[in-house]
């Protein structure tokens, strides 16, 4: 889920104690990245609402609990509950060489060891158990796993993925 410019942290969970705290979900790989947060932004009504950060502990769990300025009472709390929580894009930790975003490799294009090029990833598909890179292959869709046994190399400045496709895969979508 992104809103223009923003990614998806997280969620904020519930209030925490009766003097401001509450618990926050975050939807990362790593938390420990998060840990420094300054701010974030909070959807409110559509729109996205910034707020300071003035403490954060890390939970278990990729929780966290957070302290917001200003936000120092039970009501004011629950006025933020349920609502998701944003970063600015610019603020994604660094990602080591084959390593990626899911909006970052939209139109990239895919080649397997095997089969040669098969098309341009039109989307990602996040399902909870597993990722998707959605090619297509003329009018043909295929559906390639987002894992490190398949995906074998990624070129960000040629804008490539390369892929060693388990055998079938790639034959099972254009029969």
């Amino acid at each position: 889920m992104e809103i223009e410019g923003h990614y998806y942290l997280g969620k904020i969970l519930k209030p925490i104690g009766l003097d401001g705290h509450l618990l926050m979900f975050l939807d990362v790989d790593d938390a420990s990245n998060y840990q420094n947060l300054d701010a974030i932004f909070a959807s409110i009504g559509g729109n996205l609402i910034p707020f300071l950060i003035e403490e954060i502990n890390l939970r278990p769990g990729k929780q966290a609990q957070v302290k917001f300025q200003d936000i120092d009472s039970i009501d004011q709390t629950d006025l933020l509950t349920g609502a998701s929580v944003y970063l600015p894009i610019a603020a994604l930790p660094g990602l080591g060489e084959n390593q990626f975003y899911y909006h970052e490799i939209i139109g990239f294009n895919v080649i397997d060891k095997n089969f040669g090029e098969l098309g341009e990833i039109e989307k990602v598909l996040d399902y909870p158990l597993q990722a998707l890179l959605q090619v297509m292959h003329g009018d043909k869709e295929i559906l390639i796993p987002v894992a490190d046994e398949i995906i074998s190399k990624v070129d960000k400045q040629q804008r490539v993925i390369h892929i060693d496709a388990p055998e079938g895969l790639i034959e099972m979508y254009l029969e």
